[in-house]
């Protein structure tokens, strides 16, 4: 059983990428019959499914959906770009500092990657020049400032870990990212030729930068208030959210249909199937049979490092988020069984830095996204596309190698 659950497990992530599905809703389609066939009751099934955790993404995503619909996002990003005017050699420290930060305070890896990845790589068309390094610094960006206790992707792993008795890490988790993430930035600065740009038009006579309007101002507010009310009072994140949110719609700030919409409904479907079959599969005994197969090329120097590169190659074909996090962070607590001398902050920090830096691959969200966007305003030829696509490509994998040897280190402990 334990074996046949796990087969049960990898089928919806084959079926959903071979076929182009939603991995959640094929997750969702598997767990009644694994319950029929390992007698699990559907109150038993019901149960797995992550009620507390749906409610609090779903609160953050509404917010940000609703900054996303109104431009709030997209013209606080033009602002902060704009800054480097003449100094070109700044603008990709500026964007990655500025999406690590907006990431930080709420909207998370996935919508900065959906604001920035195709803005910047939009504005590197206009200045004629090479997408590749504004696309991967976005993303870089997004993906280092993505693991706060407020952002998306922090809340899921942090709540992940809390199942396996991991608490209190909240900041060697969001630290780790940063240091993760940056250290491929410079890599990717000096190897992409960031600090010698010669743009054929200046960033700051290609970006006017406007005033903020009235819906955009009480989005500014509300995302303060969010900051405010969770991190310093301690409230509810996705409550907080729901109730800033509210507010917003009563004050008419966005289009209430199109930011609905624009939620990635998705994610939170992919995240609760995977979620809910997840829970069958450690009943039956499938993450115990999954840890003695990753124990067995493991040491304590090296645990880190398998892992890591194990979710970076995962990430390549699902869903960081979705996929890589809720089925092997589960694995923490049996492998440091196993293998003993390795923290949990290491393996934890490790399966999510390497994951995320696989984004800046085309067949991830931050990559397909700048290429699309830049392909809609270059227009390149067929040719152009595909060298751009190999490239990204290219420098997603260089991005996992990094931070896989990056792991290796012993860094993720400093917090600890």
């Amino acid at each position: 059983m334990a074996a046949l659950s796990l087969f049960f497990l990898l089928a919806p992530i084959i079926i959903g990428i071979y076929r182009k599905v939603n991995i959640g809703l094929c997750a969702f389609g598997s767990v009644l019959i694994l319950g029929a066939i390992g007698k699990i009751n559907v109150k038993t099934i019901q149960a797995g499914f992550p009620t507390s955790l749906f409610m609090t993404l779903l609160g953050v995503m509404m917010l940000f959906a609703i900054a996303q619909d109104n431009k709030t996002l997209e013209v606080i990003a033009r602002k902060i770009v704009a800054l480097a005017g003449k100094r070109t050699f700044l603008i990709p420290i500026v964007i990655y500092v500025f999406a690590t930060i907006l990431a930080g305070i709420g909207p998370g890896t996935v919508p900065v990657m959906g604001v920035m990845a195709p803005f910047t790589c939009s504005l590197a068309a206009e200045m004629g020049i090479s997408p590749l390094l504004f696309c991967a610094v976005s993303i870089l960006g997004a993906a280092g400032g993505g693991l706060t206790p407020v952002a998306p992707t922090g809340i899921l792993g942090l709540s992940l870990a809390a199942k396996q008795g991991i608490e209190g890490v909240e900041f060697a988790y969001a630290a780790n990212s940063v240091i993760a993430q940056t250290v491929y930035f410079i890599v990717v600065y000096f190897v992409l030729g960031g600090y010698k740009l010669k743009p054929k038009t200046e960033a700051s006579e290609l970006i006017q930068v406007t005033k903020f309007d009235r819906n955009q101002i009480f989005t500014i507010v509300g995302m303060l208030v969010m900051v405010i009310c969770v991190i310093g009072l301690r409230y509810d994140v996705g409550l907080v959210c729901f109730s800033v949110s509210f507010a917003l719609l009563l004050l008419k700030a966005c289009n209430e249909k199109k930011a609905i919409a624009a939620i990635p409904w998705g994610t939170l479907f992919m995240i609760a199937g995977i979620q809910t079959l997840m829970g069958m599969v450690i009943k039956l005994g499938g993450i115990d049979l999954l840890v003695n197969g990753l124990a067995k090329l493991m040491t304590p120097k090296t645990a880190p490092g398998v892992i890591g590169l194990t979710a970076g190659i995962m990430s390549w074909f699902s869903s960081t988020s979705g996929v890589v996090m809720p089925t092997l962070i589960p694995t923490i607590g049996g492998i440091m069984e196993k293998v003993g001398g390795v923290t949990a902050i290491a393996l934890l920090s490790a399966i999510t830095n390497t994951a995320h830096v696989a984004g800046t691959s085309p067949l991830s969200n931050g990559g397909s996204m700048g290429l699309a966007a830049y392909s809609a305003i270059a227009n390149p030829t067929q040719e152009e596309q595909s060298k751009l696509f190999v490239r990204l490509f290219l420098v997603s994998a260089g991005g996992v190698l990094t931070v896989t040897l990056v792991d290796l280190t012993g860094v993720y402990n400093l917090f600890g």
